[in-house]
């Protein structure tokens, strides 16, 4: 259930710039004579010509929807051109629309915090360039006022006047507005020269809302589409909500939003007025009823999250009709694909962006024969990630058979697979600095770093064997989740804790050549952990960065020690010997 976040103390400024039919407006530019035409983009599919994903403006004039499939769409429009999207493996391949919509946020993450959405939609918080503006340029004093800006639709002028463009300039450069809506005004002339700079860089045009928080800059960005832009001043926030389907708001398209239609009559926003904050605490509790009395009155503390990457990755499936999957090896044909995509994915995240996911998720949607349990839904599945094509297909076929197992209970009846995903989250950066893979081999309390270990140097010592000591370092500790929430690419935020510096060196660690042995350094019953090189997959090693290839293959063969090693050029120069007593 939705809650109610803290308030800012001082008003923002707040965009969400939606790209006008994206995927339509990329294969137009891949395909230039496409421009001008009614064009849809095809989700793979033979089934009466596949499903719109993307439907052309000129398109629409004819009737044509996203609704559509591409047989109904010619019929509508004879002359439509249907663009069907890349296919790898077999399904949809939209790495063409994610590296376009890459081009955009590039652009658009100069001006402020910039969180991408989605493929083809980013909201920015433009606050502290707004401020700048107004303090350097106020718009008041400025003797040319950008002309793209002046083209804006600001809620509560009048939109039929001939000289629209003048009267929006007034607006822009009124002396006596308060400090709230000068900052919109520099908002507003602020998203217009992106949208052109996107315009001239990329081909793409883009619409956007501009308001003091994410919902209702979020809600007007499609009202004047395509290439345009809508400014929600303050004083028309409740005239543009008091008549607003209730089902249009954020969170309250689903069972929520129907519990409120249900259960109060409210249909608008409007109607969500009447109710007293203690009368909708009473009926969906104290958040909840919070919430909703809020964003009834345009009020919404959430933050644009600085974020110019995906929280994850995800592959999927799905198996309409006569396509549904019915037996496990349909399903690991299946999975082996999505998973290798998987794979490409996130190695391409971790060599480009140095993020790597901790959690592999599995989602599917399956019925039985035996219809008199057919309501209970399959349940999705996560373990910890481990890199390499190989492994993640071998884990993910093993959360498919548990899922199964709890999807079936007791019953021995006949199942069938209509959708199937995976996914990979709790993705995090790599530390600046860091240059060994022991960085990532983690105990369950503790977290094994190199940072500042040397045995280069160490005298031999017969007592000692072939055993080297390290110390842990709480410099980090990042636990993957074995819970992942059920509706497909809803993530929960990450998690980590505080580093604990004053336990750093507290005791030592044995490792033997053969093995890592590590348990928490502050307690004395933390369980300890093992890893045996000798079960080092090579397959799974190639996958990896260059510098980590080296290092494990020095676990393997270990070179012969040097008197001229350098500190912290190999593995054997991040360990030291363990104090001894006596």
């Amino acid at each position: 259930m939705p809650v109610a976040r803290p308030e800012p103390q001082e008003p923002r400024v707040i965009a969400h710039v939606d790209m006008d039919c994206f995927y339509v407006q990329v294969e137009q530019r891949r395909n230039p004579e496409l421009r001008g035409q009614p064009t849809a983009v095809v989700q793979y599919n033979d089934w009466k010509g596949g499903g719109l994903i993307a439907v052309s403006y000129e398109a629409r004039k004819f009737g044509v929807k996203r609704s559509m499939r591409g047989d109904e769409a010619k019929m509508v429009c004879p002359s439509i051109n249907l663009v069907q999207v890349p296919v790898a493996r077999d399904k949809a391949d939209l790495n063409v629309y994610r590296s376009a919509g890459s081009e955009v946020v590039t652009i658009l993450s100069t001006k402020g915090k910039c969180e991408r959405a989605s493929i083809d939609e980013v909201y920015l918080d433009l606050t502290d360039a707004a401020k700048e503006m107004l303090l350097e340029s106020p718009p008041e004093l400025l003797e040319l006022i950008f002309e793209e800006a002046t083209k804006s639709n600001i809620l509560g002028l009048p939109s039929d006047v001939s000289n629209r463009e003048d009267s929006v300039r007034a607006w822009l450069c009124r002396a006596d507005a308060d400090y709230q809506d000068k900052l919109l005004s520099c908002g507003a002339i602020i998203v217009a020269q992106l949208r052109v700079k996107v315009l001239e860089e990329t081909q793409f045009t883009c619409s956007a809302g501009i308001a003091h928080n994410k919902m209702l800059a979020k809600l007007v960005s499609g009202m004047h589409k395509p290439a345009q832009q809508t400014v929600v001043p303050s004083s028309a926030i409740q005239d543009f909500l008091v008549s607003l389907p209730i089902k249009k708001m954020k969170q309250l398209g689903g069972k929520l939003g129907s519990s409120l239609q249900d259960d109060l009559g409210v249909n608008t926003v409007g109607d969500l007025l009447s109710f007293t904050e203690d009368k909708l605490q009473e009926y969906y509790g104290v958040n909840t009823g919070t919430w909703l009395w809020k964003i009834a009155r345009g009020i919404s503390g959430e933050e644009v999250e600085d974020r110019l990457l995906p929280k994850s990755h995800g592959c999927g499936k799905t198996f309409p009709g006569p396509k549904a999957l019915k037996n496990n090896a349909s399903v690991k044909t299946w999975l082996d694909r999505l998973c290798e995509e998987l794979s490409e994915r996130i190695q391409s995240d971790l060599n480009q962006n140095k993020r790597i996911a901790q959690t592999l998720t599995l989602y599917a949607r399956a019925c039985k024969k035996n219809k008199s349990d057919s309501i209970k839904k399959f349940p999705s599945k996560s373990c910890p990630l481990r890199y390499g094509t190989v492994k993640i297909q071998e884990d993910a076929m093993k959360l498919f058979e548990s899922g199964l197992h709890d999807f079936l209970g007791s019953q021995n009846t006949k199942w069938s697979i209509t959708s199937l995903s995976v996914s990979a989250s709790k993705i995090f950066d790599i530390p600046i600095g860091t240059s060994s893979i022991l960085r990532y081999i983690k105990g369950p309390n503790s977290t094994v770093s190199p940072a500042n270990l040397d045995c280069s140097s160490l005298p031999e010592d017969p007592s000692l064997g072939n055993k080297l000591y390290i110390a842990p370092n709480h410099e980090e500790h990042c636990e993957p989740s074995l819970s992942e929430k059920e509706d497909y690419g809803n993530n929960s935020p990450e998690s980590s804790s505080e580093p604990n510096k004053a336990e750093e060196h507290k005791a030592a660690q044995y490792v033997d050549r053969n093995k890592f042995n590590t348990a928490g350094s502050n307690s004395a019953s933390s369980s300890t952990w093992m890893f045996n090189v000798e079960d080092i997959d090579p397959a799974v090693v190639e996958e990896l960065p260059p510098e980590i290839q080296r290092e494990i293959h020095g676990w393997i063969r270990p070179p012969k020690q040097s008197s001229s090693k350098t500190r912290g050029s190999t593995i054997s120069s991040y360990f030291q010997p363990a104090k001894r007593s006596g």
